[in-house]
């Protein structure tokens, strides 16, 4: 971590109480680390995309039994593999499934991956989060 630098930051009442609030849901000491968290969020979304390599998880919630869906997201899987490197599989109830895939590669063929699993007919629920391999965040 490079110096402290300090610097003020104006708000109109009515965003800084409903911040303040958001800090005390999420826990944070004080404004300036739940700033530091907003700020490097947004580097991470901004510099994504340009990344040589990426990380990421994708969440899927589908129910098994229903149109061969289970083979059909394997399938898809396996034609990406390289970009997989590892999945949770929970059975929710006798017929929906959660999916956890953690993803690291090219941000575009990720992106894509994450699309391609999400718009499959019979999921029910999909979340993609990009995140960073971490370099370059202090």
């Amino acid at each position: 971590m490079g110096n402290l630098a300090r610097f003020g930051v104006s708000l109109d009442e009515d965003l800084l109480e409903p911040f303040d609030e958001l800090c005390k849901r999420k826990s944070y000491p004080n404004r300036s680390e739940a700033i530091r968290d907003l700020i490097r969020k947004a580097l991470v979304e901004e510099r994504w995309s340009n990344d040589a390599s990426g990380a990421g998880t994708l969440t899927l919630v589908y129910d098994h039994h229903k149109n061969d869906l289970a083979r059909r997201l394997m399938a898809i899987q396996h034609d990406d593999h390289d970009l997989i490197v590892t999945t949770l599989h929970v059975h929710l109830d006798h017929h929906n499934c959660l999916e956890v895939l953690v993803l690291k590669g090219e941000p575009a063929r990720l992106r894509a991956l994450a699309n391609k699993l999400i718009s499959c007919r019979g999921v029910k629920h999909g979340t993609f989060t990009a995140t960073t391999t971490g370099q370059d965040l202090a």
